[in-house]
């Protein structure tokens, strides 16, 4: 069996065992490294074939350049999203790249669900206040997801799953998507204009990826859109929604919830322990003040049958590779 050898760079620790088993079945030697991949850390991977990156770490045109030099000769993205990756600049210096398009689309969906649900029956205060004996449900009342109305901003297999879910709720169902899926529609759900979906929604839930057509696709025009009432929840990209306006719609009622387990400025916060340190950035701090805003740390994805399809996806793309110059799941 033919190896390559790999270099895992933010390596975390729930992973680690489902690359390594997935790596030594397909016959590739794996070495990790906890650092981001970027310019400086680019350095470690003299001697590798093949560098495997996550959301966080930066591709961008001096890293790749430097990948290069270092005879390295493909990127493989353990995740879907590539926002991270400057792919032109990976085309110019000769690195093929490839990525996981589809892991579990049912965790990330279920996620967002799932902080849809905390944060409308307002179940992270609860849970605070029972802890220390108050048991009173003041400020606690929420609303029936039935019939309300749900705007879905994108319905590729994530949000197509999404859209499922929610016809359990017997929802009225917005989408909003440049490529609408026949099956959704036949099955109900309506395609509008974005303004529609924002005019019209009690619950928003964006699964789009990050472009330069949806970067803050949530900013002050799209929010006053929007009902006072209504609640947004991203588990895509943090770059979709503008914080600073989301943070300002907020303080002036504007927007009734906030649940997001991505941030547009995670890069050096998520994945790491940050609890014995100051954290300087004013705007995910004040975030977190508001009562109804939920923070999560990047986890919708983190199911035990996403990780095991990560690594295996990971591995075989390698496989492919090797034997065959090209794969299916090829960016470039």
């Amino acid at each position: 069996m033919i190896s390559m050898k790999a270099l895992v760079f933010s390596t975390r620790k729930d992973e680690k065992s489902y690359l390594t088993n997935a790596f030594e079945a397909s016959g590739h030697e794996v070495a990790f490294e906890e650092v981001h991949l970027n310019r400086k850390s680019a350095e470690l991977a003299a001697g590798y074939d093949v560098v495997i990156v996550f959301v966080n770490d930066q591709l961008d045109e001096a890293c790749l350049e430097r990948l290069a030099e270092l005879n390295v000769k493909a990127v493989a993205l353990r995740c879907a999203g590539y926002n991270n990756v400057d792919l032109d600049a990976a085309k110019r210096h000769g690195l093929t790249v490839v990525r996981v398009p589809a892991y579990s689309p049912y965790a990330v969906a279920e996620h967002a669900l799932t902080l849809l649900m905390t944060l409308n029956r307002h179940v992270h205060k609860a849970y605070n206040r029972v802890r220390e004996g108050n048991f009173l449900l003041d400020g606690l009342v929420g609303r029936d997801i039935h019939h309300k109305t749900v705007g879905v901003v994108g319905t590729g297999t994530i949000g197509s799953v999404f859209c499922q879910i929610m016809r359990g709720f017997e929802c009225r169902l917005l989408a909003f998507d440049p490529n609408p899926t026949q099956a959704l529609i036949e099955q109900g759900v309506e395609y509008v204009t974005l303004d529609q979906l924002f005019e019209q929604s009690d619950f928003i839930s964006l699964h789009c990826p990050l472009t330069p057509q949806t970067h803050h696709v949530i900013g002050q025009r799209t929010l006053a859109l929007m009902k006072p009432s209504a609640m947004l929840i991203n588990t895509s990209r943090g770059g979709l929604v503008d914080t600073k306006a989301v943070i300002d719609a907020l303080k002036k009622g504007e927007l009734s919830g906030l649940a997001i387990d991505v941030y547009e400025e995670e890069a050096d916060l998520f994945f790491e322990d940050q609890s014995n340190q100051v954290i300087a950035d004013d705007d995910l701090m004040r975030l977190m003040t508001f009562p109804n805003v939920i923070v999560t740390g990047h986890q919708a994805f983190l199911t035990e049958e996403a990780l095991t399809n990560i690594a295996q996806t990971t591995a075989d793309n390698l496989s492919c590779l090797e034997q065959t110059t090209s794969c299916v799941n090829q960016l470039v």
